[in-house]
């Protein structure tokens, strides 16, 4: 995760409201996103994600509530916006008949970028995106991840403050996703701040320095990723023993929750911290008892989203 120097806000919300016809698709959301910073947006699917990606974007009008993004108003100056962010959406906005170059130079002119300026830019985007092999290829010869990478890439033209990344590694095999896990360091490393809406727990839990998780247009919790973790009870330390007579004794002085006499396993209850593991084993060093394993649970994103959600991500899908 990224280390953060800086306290001023990229995205400030306050009361943001949106319906369609009868339906309430954000509530009053308040929320705040500091610069330099990686902030992610988790929820089911019509939970309210993309609905508030494309108001802070400029792309709808909301119903109500005070927004401000990258020092902005979005009613009073939604121009400031645009041309201080950029918007990655959950399908590459790329021409599949135009060459992976020319869809960047393309993006270059829709910037009013000099002709030399254009092209040191779209050189520049290629080799750091590591696409000067397919840059001549039309695109719909590129791999999903390819695609993905010069979507990204054209976001990047403009040189943006803030950038919006809409389940941006939706559909990409690991190793793609890992890609796109590092350039989106990369660009927090350089001041750049990013509002990530995703689906994948373990991408947030990666990348994001703050975590706001929205169900039915609300925000339920947010946090850390540890300090959502650290919400939910069911940690806990699972110890091994060599025979029934070991179990047993360990039974006697640890405070157990579970026992299973045909794995020969205890579990405690545990935060996964230093201090609950030293005093167990201290415990059963005492009483002459050593486990022939150890393993440390904790909660993980995916219970936190289980709890504030109701639903876990698979029963949402």
């Amino acid at each position: 995760m990224t280390t953060t120097v800086t306290t001023r806000p990229a995205v400030s919300v306050a009361g943001l409201s949106k319906s369609f016809g009868d339906k309430t698709v954000l509530e009053k959301i308040d929320l705040t996103v500091t610069e330099g910073t990686v902030f992610a947006l988790l929820g089911p699917n019509g939970a309210g994600k993309t609905t508030m990606v494309r108001i802070l974007a400029t792309l709808l009008p909301p119903d109500g509530g005070s927004i401000r993004v990258a020092g902005h108003d979005l009613a009073r100056d939604p121009d400031g916006i645009r041309a201080a962010i950029g918007l990655t959406g959950q399908f590459a906005a790329v021409d599949r008949l135009l060459t992976l170059r020319e869809n960047l130079i393309l993006m270059a002119r829709l910037h009013r970028l000099g002709k030399t300026e254009g092209a040191r830019r779209v050189d520049h985007l290629i080799e750091r995106f590591d696409l000067g092999e397919s840059a001549n290829k039309p695109v719909s010869l590129l791999s999903g991840g390819q695609q993905r990478r010069l979507d990204l890439a054209m976001t990047l033209v403009g040189n943006p403050k803030l950038i919006f990344l809409d389940e941006p590694t939706t559909g990409l095999d690991p190793r793609s996703r890992h890609t796109m896990w590092q350039i989106v360091r990369e660009l927090v490393a350089e001041g750049v701040t990013v509002f990530l809406t995703t689906q994948y727990l373990d991408e947030a839990d990666e990348l994001a320095d703050r975590i706001a998780v929205i169900d039915h247009g609300r925000i339920v919790v947010e946090g850390t990723p540890d300090e959502l973790k650290r919400r939910i009870p069911g940690g806990h330390l699972q110890l091994r023993f060599a025979d029934p007579a070991a179990l047993g004794s360990a039974a006697q002085v640890l405070d157990v929750l579970h026992r299973d006499d045909d794995a020969l396993t205890l579990q405690i209850a545990s935060d996964g911290g230093v201090t609950a593991l030293r005093t167990a084993l201290a415990a059963l060093d005492r009483a002459g008892i050593e486990p022939t394993d150890l393993s440390v649970h904790t909660p993980d994103l995916d219970d936190v989203f289980f709890a504030f959600t109701g639903a876990s991500t698979e029963e949402k899908k």
